[in-house]
């Protein structure tokens, strides 16, 4: 299986992809009629970017998917800040990183702030991280999820689950019923969590040894581990692990449409960062301060807040997730209830208020040496 949206890194030192892509190298005439967006994926399918097309004929709209938040970014620091013109990654690079580096520009805020009174209460306050400290409106947020783990609830009942949280996984009961999803970044954030450290702060000293601990303990007492979520999703509706270490509502939402009702993601009851014990990701999609700009850029913003648009955007690429967008009863009105089920939206409101906001992992150089070492082991 490729490298998936949510295996990126968390670090802003990461260095890969580099190189300009040659067939988006822009021509700086006519820019009006360009737009390129570079992406996690489903803003780059057809169901989003051929009515987009449509609209805009004679338009030339390109997409590239992103492998990690960091690789994006520093394909924008290689220069190719004259390439893009919208750049969508997760919720803590707009305000940290990019709007610090002068990558990304302000929206008007006349044009796009009425689109927040339509958004889910977390995000029609409106949502902090879109904007910087100066005030400015940075990106706007669509798609999100809850991250912790996954059970088959005919195993694991969801109230043990979430009441267990993290400890889960440390009691010898479960060794050889659970599976790893080897999704790196968010490992070593869920293991901290499992240790009761706050991954976002510096993890140093003996807080590195309880990580070391859990880290060893979790490896050497599962099952299996994959980066493939499918395979996991399989495993476990085959009885062959009753859970898994590292999923949410992007993974388990796939075989929930599938009618497999009982894997379920769990965010837990409560936790160490301020009793709770979830994270959850937040994408903003962001417009480039390209030095010749497009307007179809801050167009095609506009468009995925259309209901229609909205909808294929939250079940792109076989995988599907929540929605900002979706305090619009009129984007509500394109979600079946098998669809509402699929993406847990029975409990979406609590896991939420259980659920830290992702950020960057402060010690994460040094957590991932200890946690590569731990999984050779």
């Amino acid at each position: 299986m490729a490298l998936t949206r949510r295996q990126f890194t968390g670090r802003a030192a990461a260095l890969a992809g580099l190189a300009t892509v040659a067939p988006l190298t822009p021509a700086f005439a006519n820019r009006n009629d360009q737009m390129n967006i570079l992406c996690w994926e489903g803003y780059n399918t057809d169901t989003v970017l051929g009515p987009f097309r449509k609209a805009h004929p004679g338009a030339t709209v390109k997409a590239e998917s992103g492998t990690s938040d960091p690789d994006m970014i520093n394909k924008l620091r290689a220069g190719e800040i004259k390439v893009w013109d919208l750049i969508n990654v997760n919720q803590p690079w707009a305000r940290d990183q990019l709007y610090p580096g002068k990558l990304i520009k302000p929206l008007e805020k006349a044009r796009f702030m009425p689109y927040f009174d339509k958004m889910l209460p977390d995000f029609a306050k409106p949502y902090p991280l879109a904007f910087a400290d100066d005030g400015n409106l940075l990106g706007m947020p669509q798609r999100f999820g809850p991250f912790s783990f996954v059970v088959n609830t005919d195993k694991i009942s969801r109230a043990e689950a979430e009441d267990q949280g993290w400890k889960l996984f440390l009691d010898p009961k479960m060794k050889g019923r659970y599976g790893v999803l080897t999704y790196d970044n968010w490992n070593i954030i869920h293991m901290c969590l499992t240790a009761g450290l706050n991954p976002f702060k510096p993890v140093e000293g003996d807080d590195q040894a309880k990580f070391r601990d859990v880290a060893k303990q979790i490896f050497a007492n599962s099952k299996l581990q994959s980066a493939d979520m499918t395979a996991m999703n399989t495993a476990l509706i085959n009885g062959e692990i009753d859970a898994y270490f590292t999923g949410g509502t992007y993974t388990a939402s796939p075989a929930r449409l599938d009618g497999a009702s009982n894997i379920r993601a769990i965010t837990p009851n409560s936790g160490p960062v301020g009793g709770k014990g979830g994270v959850v990701w937040v994408e903003l999609t962001s417009a480039v301060n390209n030095p010749d700009p497009s307007s179809l850029a801050e167009d095609f913003l506009e468009f995925v807040q259309k209901p229609d648009i909205c909808k294929q955007v939250a079940f792109a690429e076989g995988t599907y997730n929540p929605i900002a967008q979706m305090g619009n009863p009129d984007v509500m009105a394109k979600f079946s209830k098998e669809e509402l089920d699929a993406i847990q939206w029975d409990s979406l409101e609590e896991e939420l208020s259980r659920s830290l906001d992702y950020e960057v992992v402060s010690s994460y150089d040094a957590l991932m040496q200890i946690y590569t070492e731990s999984r050779r082991s």
